[in-house]
């Protein structure tokens, strides 16, 4: 696992020449994002903290022998889980901290049910308004800002394939179509999806969406 933040800067294919920075800027940009395995946080409903995947889900990702298309560029959000799923898939990521999950400051590690008992009008707030903050982290609309600014930069990178959460998918999806904040909630990405992003030159196009990276 590469902790620089960077990414690898040769295609995933190592019979083939590393690609030049010329070469790179030549080749039309795309993103690629898979979002992580399933956690024991999603199956109890609740708001996940920076812990290992379950063993049984690594397994059956690992077991797939799933094969990564090629990629000038491989990163993944600096969580355990983004990057155990990298692994799994036998990807070998750059952390890149653009990536990492919404911050959902008090509430980390405590499940919805407990949230909607002690604080009802914060997480009504939370459901509904990007800007909101009760839980003093970080707004869905500062995600998507973040997230925009790292696909800014991946407009000249090749192809980019990157392991995230699903909340930073969604962001990405909202920047490609240039729909507005207030959509967040409207789309749903779930684990172990893939989605792809196309950029044309002057935009970026929504190629795919929720397609499962793994056979049933």
């Amino acid at each position: 696992m590469k902790l620089n933040g960077g990414v690898n800067t040769k295609v995933a294919d190592d019979n083939l020449a590393p690609v030049t920075a010329l070469e790179l800027r030549a080749l039309p940009a795309r993103i690629t994002l898979i979002s992580h395995a399933p956690t024991l946080a999603l199956k109890r409903a609740s708001f996940p903290l920076d812990a290992p995947l379950p063993e049984d889900e690594i397994e059956k990702v690992a077991t797939q022998g799933w094969t990564a298309p090629q990629a000038q560029y491989v990163c993944c959000g600096p969580e355990k889980r983004t990057q155990q799923t990298a692994e799994a898939l036998s990807l070998e990521p750059s952390v890149a901290i653009e990536l990492a999950d919404v911050d959902y400051g008090t509430w980390n590690g405590k499940e919805i049910e407990d949230i909607h008992a002690t604080d009802p009008e914060g997480l009504a707030s939370w459901l509904t308004d990007v800007n909101a903050v009760p839980h003093g982290g970080e707004s869905f609309a500062h995600l998507i800002i973040r997230v925009q600014r790292w696909m800014k930069d991946r407009t000249t990178a090749g192809h980019t394939m990157a392991v995230t959460h699903p909340s930073v998918v969604r962001a990405a999806i909202l920047c490609a179509i240039q729909a507005p904040p207030e959509s967040f909630w409207r789309i749903e990405i779930a684990p172990l999806t893939l989605t792809d992003l196309r950029f044309n030159g002057k935009q970026w196009t929504l190629r795919v969406a929720g397609c499962p990276v793994l056979l049933k």
